[in-house]
């Protein structure tokens, strides 16, 4: 069975099935959105999170499920473990990947990772953060993810990754650590980014290097993800000056360009569309009223699901 890669959810539904295999369908289907969210968070790629959630679908198929007395727990472990062998076999492959890499940009209104009513549910699924979780091992990642976003206990969490509960609440006192400098850097709620990044695309726009420093911190980073399947920068751009500069010479008086506000990975964003065709997303991250990060996303093969 394929995913369904169009306007209705993705993977196994209980239509059109009777019997054992109906009822393994709608235990998953119960579950999507969490399962879905877990493996996305996981692996920074919704695609790849889907192909997860097609395989622990099959395996559940095949588990003797009489015995499985939490259907839940069961499959966030299975989704969990294929996740991490997904993520091992990514880190080898990125040596070859061009340029900086970003998650996956998704579309969260709605959210089809289930309700994202708290700003702690939100920064979970936010670029800023997916972008520093890749700092993490696996392991550790794993940890992190299944504690903040889902409020696991140490104890089941080690039952998931087969570790003991003290080697998981190492884990994520070293993941937390290792996060932490770069959390400091995305501390602004929504209606101040929203406020910031449309100040910001205005002055690209005109052109405005004084507007357009004055709005960026002055350790500002931009990340363009290209993939190397179009132009992007290779590396990322440091520094205000240097950020403004890239910015006014991809938008100044360009016509015909297009930014159509956006709702992304829980957060403000812009879909910027050239009249080529060519076309990216920018979500921003900041604190203390100044842009600290952007995150250009232009690689096509990652933009599928995301309109403007």
């Amino acid at each position: 069975m394929e995913p369904d890669r169009g306007d209705q959810p993705d993977g196994p539904t209980d239509r059109g099935l009777t019997g054992p295999a109906a009822q393994a369908a709608g235990a998953l289907t119960a579950h999507r959105p969490m399962l879905l969210g877990l493996a996305y968070r996981l692996l920074g790629s919704l695609d790849d999170a889907e192909d997860v959630l097609q395989e622990a679908y099959l395996r559940w198929l095949a588990v003797d499920r009489d015995g499985v007395a939490e259907p839940r727990c069961y499959l966030s472990r299975v989704v969990t473990r294929l996740a991490l062998d997904r993520l091992r076999a990514r880190r080898r492959a990125r040596e070859t990947y061009v340029g900086p890499w970003l998650p996956e940009p998704v579309p969260t209104d709605p959210s089809p990772f289930g309700p994202l009513d708290t700003a702690e549910l939100r920064e979970s699924v936010s670029t800023a953060l997916l972008h520093l979780l890749e700092r993490l091992t696996p392991p550790e990642r794993a940890v992190y993810v299944l504690h903040t976003a889902f409020a696991l206990p140490y104890a089941e969490i080690g039952e998931i990754l087969d570790r003991s509960t003290a080697d998981c609440r190492q884990l994520h006192h070293r993941a937390a650590a290792r996060i932490a400098d770069g959390r400091r850097r995305f501390t602004a709620g929504p209606d101040e980014q929203r406020r910031l990044l449309d100040a910001f695309l205005a002055a690209a726009r005109d052109g405005d290097l004084p507007r357009l420093t004055g709005l960026v911190a002055a350790d500002a980073t931009a990340w363009s993800d290209g993939g190397g399947r179009v132009r992007a920068a290779r590396n990322p751009v440091h520094g205000a000056d240097r950020v403004a500069r890239f910015f006014a010479g991809i938008h100044a008086r360009r016509p015909g360009v297009r930014a159509t506000p956006a709702t992304l990975n829980g957060g403000p964003a812009v879909v910027v569309s050239y009249p080529s065709g060519i076309r990216y997303t920018l979500a921003v991250a900041a604190a203390d009223g100044r842009i600290t990060d952007l995150y250009l996303v232009a690689n096509p093969a990652k933009l599928g699901r995301v309109t403007g």
